[in-house]
């Protein structure tokens, strides 16, 4: 496996990536939570959220900057970190990993890049946030065998 720097064409593969790897939380986890109405009233457009998206999460002139992680030439996983204003902090912004590689420490291998460069760029703290839902629950076991610390807030829904 090699990490490498996004590129344009990766574009098509990592937006794939990412629909595939949350359609589960927009189509299951969140409804099952929420509801039908304020899932769709939220994130309706969620697919369309992404296409806008992930064409904007490499810009390293703005400090933001997407890997890729590639086996046998294909694109299997892929993590996107920006640096804050204050440079000593910086943000793990999304990590997807192709549902057949996970558990092969794909997402190490793209977090262990990105603290790197961030480490290289002066940053001192990193931050990410990740849902407390079912689908989520393997995150949150990942970050924190990271070293990573949680701190739980919650957020409110009410449909009106």
């Amino acid at each position: 496996m090699d990490v490498r720097p996004y590129t344009e064409e990766d574009h098509d593969v990592v937006l794939a990536l990412t629909i595939e790897t949350f359609r589960p939380f927009f189509e299951e986890s969140m409804p099952s939570v929420l509801g039908e109405r304020v899932v769709e009233l939220q994130h309706g457009r969620w697919r369309d959220d992404y296409r806008e998206h992930v064409p904007t999460m490499h810009d390293p002139d703005a400090n933001k900057f997407v890997a890729v992680a590639e086996h046998d030439g294909e694109v299997i996983g892929y993590v996107g970190w920006l640096l804050h204003a204050d440079p000593r902090v910086g943000e793990i912004e999304i990590l997807a990993v192709d549902a057949a590689q996970r558990r092969h420490q794909v997402a190490s291998a793209l977090c262990a890049h990105a603290f790197d460069d961030m480490k290289r760029r002066g940053v001192e703290v990193v931050e990410l946030g990740t849902g407390g839902d079912w689908f989520h629950a393997p995150a949150r076991a990942f970050y924190e065998g990271l070293g990573m610390t949680p701190f739980p807030t919650v957020r409110y829904y009410k449909e009106l």
